[in-house]
């Protein structure tokens, strides 16, 4: 099982700490089985964490065998890092872990000395600090998350779900990363310097909404050629209303949860099959190749073919 060890430090974010226990804690397989095994560590047995205080099980040698390391924001980035804490960080990277940062956990980060010479994220507000203490790190505040593959880092609050959430598409794929994010309540559409391949969900509606039957219709549907109109008689109502019902329900358009559900199709076709990407363009509802990589380039913030390599394990795919 892959084990995710989160560390603990006094001033802690408990915002940011709790994130990846949370969602990686109730992540589950296929078979309904536990995807991961949660570690908090800490140098030291308790823990202040502002408004109260926590007890850590686990000590900073558990991070060395952790395949997944999640280092949390910190209350006060400018605080100095124990040498014990950089050096543990050092060594599990050193040994092959997953080092990922939220918020200004990317100070304690950068203050290893891994992320030099690469691209690194923080909040917004602490951008500016993390590029003047550490400017051989390359700081780009307008995106949720950073992957470089074996570290990471994330923008704040929210962004950390974020995050946490692609991590679980790249290990277990787009099925679980899903229902991970319905458990958050978290569509995973993300609007405005989104990072690359983020999953795209569809914004739920409540069960047993009047939309609930259209949705699941539309969705077994969305390689026909289907319009507002579609949608529409199928939900019973006239198009006025189903924008209404859409908004009220969904926080989105008809046609733009359409689009998004086609994309969806669109990348499960891509990690699961071998399909060629033209004949994946059909299969998913877009009227042409050349819409469906400007569209999917649009929502995914990359091509069909790049994400295609990233995401697509060898063993998973599926002949035609």
């Amino acid at each position: 099982m892959h084990t995710v060890a989160v560390l603990a430090f006094d001033r802690v974010v408990p915002f940011d700490l709790s994130t990846p226990i949370e969602v990686f804690t109730r992540t589950r397989l296929a078979d309904g089985s536990p995807a991961y095994r949660v570690l908090v560590c800490a140098a030291t047995p308790t823990v202040d964490a502002g408004a109260f205080a926590l007890r850590a099980p686990w000590g900073l040698d558990a991070l060395v065998d952790a395949d997944t390391v999640i280092v949390p924001g910190c209350a006060d980035a400018s605080a100095p890092v124990a040498d014990e804490v950089l050096d543990a960080l050092r060594l599990a990277a050193a040994r092959g872990a997953r080092v990922a940062s939220i918020c200004s956990g990317a100070f304690v980060l950068a203050a290893t000395g891994l992320l030099d010479g690469s691209r690194a994220t923080t909040h917004w507000a602490a951008a500016a600090a993390l590029a003047a203490r550490y400017p051989a790190v390359e700081v780009d505040p307008g995106v949720l998350y950073v992957d470089n593959g074996r570290l990471l880092t994330s923008a704040g609050a929210a962004a950390g779900l974020d995050l946490c959430l692609h991590l679980i598409r790249r290990d277990h794929g787009s099925a679980v990363a899903a229902d991970a994010a319905r458990l958050s309540v978290m569509p995973l559409e993300r609007e405005g310097g989104q990072a690359q391949f983020v999953v795209h969900e569809q914004p739920p509606a409540p069960r047993g909404s009047a939309l609930e039957p259209v949705l699941r219709w539309a969705e077994e549907n969305c390689a026909r050629d289907l319009g507002l109109a579609d949608l529409a008689a199928r939900a019973g109502m006239s198009t006025r209303t189903l924008n209404r019902r859409f908004r009220e329900q969904t926080g989105t358009t008809p046609l733009r949860w359409l689009h998004l559900a086609r994309v969806r199709r669109a990348q499960h076709l891509l990690e699961a099959t071998d399909h060629p990407v033209d004949r994946i363009a059909a299969a998913a509802g877009f009227g042409s190749p050349t819409a469906f990589r400007d569209r999917f380039k649009r929502v995914v913030g990359t091509t069909p073919h790049a994400y295609r390599s990233a995401f697509r394990a060898p063993a998973q795919s599926t002949p035609a």
